[in-house]
């Protein structure tokens, strides 16, 4: 919203200058970001130019960049800067953010730009993008939503939900869905929902359906598979080829999934060669099950924290 009241006061506070003080700050240098797309202008003191202009130059350019990037839009050039920001002089706690339409370009005026409210500036920033960038006018709650999606955990908590949904029960392809579960959503991340599904693998199964351990057991649990590989060799077999996935299931989120992982792959290991005793086998999944629980809590606190 443009406010004449906001550039009044910004015009007396020029005429208060003297002529040096204007000329220094007609000598200051613009900043100009993201292809000429977003430039920064310092109407303000030195000290002032050195405090805020670059900062808030970056702030901008990345909101951009974060936009462009959501829509996988490639950074055009631009001749004309369609996103022009003006650091003000002001040192009281104004948080007001003012900003002018001028065709497809927009003036954002920071009056007092130590204490100006972020999220307003934001908001301009996203609203002047999609002028300048897409020829399309938003509002204020637009803007706002425009930025949210732009967000990758935006994305990552959408695909998640997808996940959840589906597993309740809602529609959906189950081969899709069944890919989307094996994707690393969240590089580095292990959601509660990685960590029970990664928990749900934690069985041994027969080469062949018609031909299951012991001539009974079709799903073996690894702390059963302890007792029954004395008695049917296949179930060594199996835990080769099941060791060799443990690493890929729990790979690629987080330290704490991974140590779980590597640890199954070690019981199944030597389960499969058969050198190690009943309790010593028992030993290596009881300290892989502790790093399963850890890798679940520490999963749960990561999710609670998003919430608050």
């Amino acid at each position: 919203m443009f406010h004449v009241a906001s550039l009044a006061l910004s015009a007396i506070a020029v005429l208060a200058l003297s002529r040096a003080e204007i000329l220094e700050r007609m000598k200051a240098p613009v900043i100009t970001r993201v292809n000429g797309l977003v430039q920064v202008y310092a109407d303000c003191p030195a000290d002032m130019r050195r405090e805020y202009q670059s900062g808030v130059a970056a702030f901008a350019a990345d909101t951009v960049r974060r936009l462009y990037s959501a829509r996988r839009l490639k950074e055009e050039r631009f001749a004309k800067a369609g996103i022009i920001v003006h650091v003000g002089d002001g040192r009281t706690n104004r948080t007001d953010v003012v900003s002018r339409v001028e065709g497809a370009r927009t003036r954002i005026y920071l009056p007092c730009p130590g204490f100006s409210d972020i999220d307003a500036f934001r908001r301009e920033i996203v609203k002047a993008f999609h002028l300048a960038v897409l020829g399309e006018k938003l509002g204020d709650a637009e803007a706002d939503e425009s930025y949210r999606r732009s967000d990758p955990r935006f994305h990552i908590t959408e695909e998640r939900d997808k996940i959840e949904r589906w597993l309740a029960g809602g529609p959906g392809d189950d081969e899709e869905h069944l890919k989307l579960m094996r994707r690393i959503i969240e590089p580095g991340t292990a959601s509660r929902r990685d960590v029970l599904t990664f928990a749900s693998r934690l069985y041994l199964y027969p080469l062949y359906y018609d031909a299951p351990f012991l001539g009974r057991i079709g799903t073996l649990p690894f702390r059963d598979a302890v007792a029954v590989a004395k008695k049917d060799p296949r179930v060594r077999l199996a835990a080769y080829l099941k060791s060799r996935d443990m690493i890929i299931l729990g790979g690629g989120r987080g330290d704490a999934m991974t140590s779980a992982s590597q640890g199954y792959a070690r019981f199944l290991a030597e389960l499969a060669k058969g050198d190690l005793g009943d309790r010593e086998l028992l030993d290596i999944l009881d300290g892989a099950d502790e790093k399963l629980n850890l890798a679940l809590e520490e999963a749960r606190l990561n999710e609670e924290g998003r919430h608050q």
